[in-house]
């Protein structure tokens, strides 16, 4: 297998398994996790090789909870969708895979589209985090997909990484994911306010960095969105329901 095939190096780490029937790692998640309306959840334990905790997968994707699994929810992304999910997951792993300490500490999020049961779109939310780590290994990873039909799903992917070293997780995704129409929330949290009016200068003065870290933010826009000036790339973000 080639692991630098989209998805590739993310799909080998997980299987099919849905949870074991009368599951107790299931039973005491069930107590303790709680899961609000338009939302379900799973845990998915890389030591089992199994889902260890799933809930109200029927009312989000149709499923039942001792049905879904994780290669499932990989696969059902939509299909413009599907690559750029599969590289996020794809680097998220790889990154997490160099770091030993503050495991529990990571997280990544993405708006994208999966397809239900009956292959209906879905607009998602999903976030995805360490849920348990040991000896400087992530055991479990805990999802959340939550439900908001007013997410405004365009052309350009957007995503967001958290953690102790926020930065260099974020960058290590922008970097892969350059030749997808992709924006981190980094990067569109500035572009917002450069589309009201503020200069670089007064963008860097409201977030508390440097002048060149607003400049790294919104100019690689330019090249990836095919853009000749600002207003041509706010007419773009416009136009593909970034702002």
């Amino acid at each position: 297998m080639n692991l630098d095939t989209p998805g590739a190096y993310s799909k080998a780490l997980i299987t099919n398994l849905p949870l074991e029937p009368e599951c107790p790692i299931n039973a005491e998640y069930q107590k303790t996790i709680k899961c609000f309306p338009n939302q379900a959840m799973y845990i998915y334990s890389f030591a089992l090789g199994r889902m260890v905790f799933s809930k109200n997968w029927q009312q989000i994707l149709g499923y039942d909870d001792h049905e879904v699994n994780m290669l499932q929810l990989v696969d059902a992304t939509s299909e413009r969708y599907r690559d750029f999910s599969y590289e996020v997951n794809d680097k998220a792993l790889r990154f997490l895979s160099t770091k030993t300490e503050n495991l529990e500490d990571y997280s990544f999020t993405i708006e994208l589209e999966k397809l239900d049961k009956e292959g209906n779109p879905v607009p998602l939310y999903w976030r995805v985090a360490v849920h348990k780590a040991i000896n400087g290994r992530v055991v479990e990873i805990i999802g959340l997909a939550e439900k908001i039909d007013s997410i405004r799903l365009g052309n350009v992917m957007n995503y967001a990484a958290y953690g102790p070293e926020k930065e260099e997780f974020e960058e290590s995704l922008s970097k892969e994911l350059f030749h997808h129409y992709a924006i981190s929330q980094k990067e569109l949290e500035a572009l917002r306010l450069a589309a009201k009016g503020f200069s670089f200068k007064e963008i860097a003065d409201e977030f508390g960095v440097s002048l060149s870290a607003i400049e790294k933010r919104i100019i690689p826009l330019y090249k990836r969105f095919e853009c000749k000036s600002l207003p041509h790339l706010v007419s773009f973000a416009h136009e593909n329901k970034l702002l």
